[in-house]
């Protein structure tokens, strides 16, 4: 991990010199959480402005990156990044809590998040991302291997849009995936073991072939929708 981010910001520097504001480290590889074959290593890279000459630059990198299994960094401008914390609370609230920089200027750390469309924004994630998860699942079904695959993947994105879940109801609680689990399961009442089945198999406790995914899916899909309709009856 250290040598592929030492190899990014040497390429980052390269392309885009004292234009270059800001590199941060974000998500679990700044918390170390980070899973080799299951996390990525998100970058948000912060930039004087953003124009066609910046993304022609950026694109050997990004593609070198994304080759090396990671998304491509997210690439801001030092205003965009004052001026949508509002419509991106979740990001901004995500990388104040997890990050880690890598160089230049320190853009985080006294970031004020806005969180007019907080609540709103944690719903709509919850539940596109269940959507997502059921169409993929819809054509999975017959392939083990692939179902399984698909719901060890969900499991990050779900913990983390559950630890949002919480700070709406006023739970600042760890980021830590099964301290989420064992939280909401305190808030909301959901059942705790589809969540620590699927991180048993990302931390090597259990084997995947010992997961049978169908039954678990299921179960999966009832304990979201648990938390989205905690979410949903909030005040707005």
């Amino acid at each position: 991990m250290e040598s592929a981010l030492k190899q990014l910001l040497e390429r980052l520097n390269k392309a885009f010199g004292d234009r270059l504001v800001s590199v941060v480290l974000y998500g679990s590889a700044a918390s170390g959480e980070h899973h080799e074959g299951f996390s990525d290593l998100n970058v948000l890279c912060v930039l004087q402005e953003v124009t066609t000459r910046e993304l022609a630059a950026s694109e050997p990198v990004f593609r070198w990156w994304r080759e090396q299994d990671n998304p491509a960094p997210m690439l801001l401008s030092e205003h965009e990044v004052r001026t949508s914390t509002d419509c991106f609370a979740i990001e901004f609230h995500d990388i104040k809590a997890q990050h880690r920089l890598l160089h230049g200027k320190d853009v985080i750390s006294d970031l004020v998040v806005d969180d007019a469309f907080y609540r709103a924004q944690v719903e709509h994630e919850l539940r596109a991302k269940m959507l997502r998860l059921r169409q993929k699942a819809s054509s999975a079904l017959a392939d083990k291997d692939v179902l399984r695959r698909l719901l060890l993947d969900s499991i990050s994105t779900f913990s983390v849009l559950f630890r949002h879940a919480l700070r709406l109801h006023g739970v600042e609680g760890s980021t830590k995936k099964r301290d989420v689990v064992a939280e909401a399961q305190k808030a909301f009442g959901i059942d705790p073991q589809p969540f620590l089945k699927l991180l048993d198999v990302r931390e090597e406790r259990m084997k995947a072939r010992e997961l049978e995914p169908e039954p678990l899916l299921d179960s999966y899909l009832k304990q979201i929708t648990v938390v989205i309709d905690a979410v949903d009856r909030l005040e707005r």
